[in-house]
């Protein structure tokens, strides 16, 4: 239920086109709630149909343009509605981890190199994460709209972290296990 309210609030943010709005998911929503560029036109197909955005008027013909939409009133109620909803966190499921568990019982090939793979993915991203804090987020910059925007960008940040630190925490570890495959 989420990527409506996703595309809700990049739409009150700024009304934008289909392909303008894929663009800015792949450069910032997405980091936390990935989405196709078939969902997001599909999911604005839903919210045009359900009253919750339109497309803008265009002074040229529609057909072959692309459509900018904007977020109606109902939109922004129904936003509204769901961000003050209380909500549960969801449980946490990762194959890397319950292949490591999996590797207790049937041996580690290829679990060393995986880890050392993913920790080059979170190193890297946390580098592009620290790069956006500092573009975007100087210190002593920013209204309620940029702070909040800080913190969502801060959870990134100390996911990666984390990240980082147990895997490397894990590496240590595992090139102490007295099983471990000399190879």
């Amino acid at each position: 239920m989420s990527l409506p309210h996703a595309i809700l609030t990049a739409l009150l943010e700024r009304p934008s086109s289909g392909l303008e709005l894929t663009r800015r998911f792949d450069k910032s929503i997405g980091y936390f709630w990935s989405a196709t560029h078939q969902q997001i036109y599909r999911e604005l197909g839903k919210l045009e149909a359900e009253g919750h955005i339109r497309a803008l008027p265009s002074e040229q013909p529609t057909r072959g343009q692309k459509k900018s939409y904007e977020v109606l009133p109902a939109g922004r109620a129904e936003l509204a509605r769901w961000t003050a909803a209380s909500q549960d966190p969801k449980p946490h499921r990762d194959t890397l981890l319950l292949r490591l568990r999996a590797a207790a019982v049937v041996g580690t090939e290829g679990i060393e190199a995986d880890l050392r793979h993913h920790l080059a993915l979170h190193r890297r991203q946390l580098a592009e994460y620290e790069e956006i804090e500092q573009r975007d987020f100087p210190p002593g910059k920013g209204g309620p709209q940029d702070r909040l925007r800080h913190l969502v960008l801060r959870a990134g940040i100390d996911l990666e972290t984390f990240w980082t630190q147990w895997l490397t925490h894990a590496l240590e570890e595992f090139t102490e296990l007295p099983d471990r495959d000399p190879a």
